[in-house]
């Protein structure tokens, strides 16, 4: 069944496996999600990720992360929509909890967090908070 917004049903996905305490989510493929998905690693909010191509369109298995029982995930929002897209340059990229949590954003440079986008010098569209 096709979603008007394939990125906040991702982000929903996970945050009620997470509800859940489930181990792992599976999410439909899409290479925005597969990014999105080495995104949350690298900011160490999952464990691990495997693309499995299973039926005509093949999906993301996300491993979960927990910590003493607690998941490393606390919150999710989703900023910008397809209704109303939040751009910002590379000034104005907001700090999550002041830096305790991370910013996802779309960039020239691919997808990339908030502070990478700093260090980077660029700006986007911001995708999620997380924290």
């Amino acid at each position: 069944m096709p979603t008007t917004d394939p990125i906040a049903d991702f982000l929903t996905r996970v945050r009620n496996a997470l509800q859940a305490r489930k181990t792992y989510v599976d999410v439909p493929f899409s290479r925005m999600k597969l990014q999105l998905a080495r995104v949350l690693m690298e900011a160490y909010y999952i464990r691990d990720y495997v693309q499995v191509d299973e039926g005509p369109q093949g999906f993301i298995r996300i491993y979960l992360k927990y910590t003493n029982g607690k998941p490393a995930i606390q919150g999710l929002r989703r900023i910008s929509s397809p209704g109303l897209r939040r751009y910002v340059n590379r000034n104005q990229i907001p700090r999550v909890l002041n830096g305790l949590g991370t910013a996802i954003l779309t960039t020239p440079k691919g997808l990339l967090t908030g502070n990478q986008a700093r260090r980077e010098g660029v700006g986007g569209e911001i995708l999620a908070e997380i924290w």
